[in-house]
């Protein structure tokens, strides 16, 4: 097992708008977006469950030639709202890099 923080980058859009937040998860490696791929952790359904939303709710985008999924889901709070945690950016990544991934690679 792997944390994907470890062989992963992963970055938040701030051209979602006010309402959504956009993660991406990206790879420097075809063959590592590949491994990670066939193991289907990566998902709407496991982003769904780290970020409390609805999975229906999340548009979820493998882009295989840019190695990277695409994650737009809906922000608990509007951006510029009273309470806003979207100045946290580190915050919002951290469910998602600290997952572990079935591979057996060294960090």
């Amino acid at each position: 097992m792997v944390k994907l923080k470890h062989i992963a980058k992963a970055c938040k859009s701030k051209n979602a708008g006010p309402f959504h937040i956009t993660l991406d998860i990206m790879f420097d490696k075809p063959a590592l977006f590949e491994q990670v791929r066939d193991t289907g952790v990566i998902s709407a359904a496991l982003i769904a469950q780290l970020y409390g939303v609805d999975e229906a709710d999340i548009l979820f985008t493998e882009y295989a030639p840019a190695l990277a999924w695409k994650a737009t889901l809906p922000r608990r709070i509007a951006s510029g709202a009273v309470g806003d945690t979207d100045v946290y950016g580190a915050q919002q990544h951290a469910p998602l890099l600290d997952i572990e991934i079935p591979l057996d690679i060294a960090a």
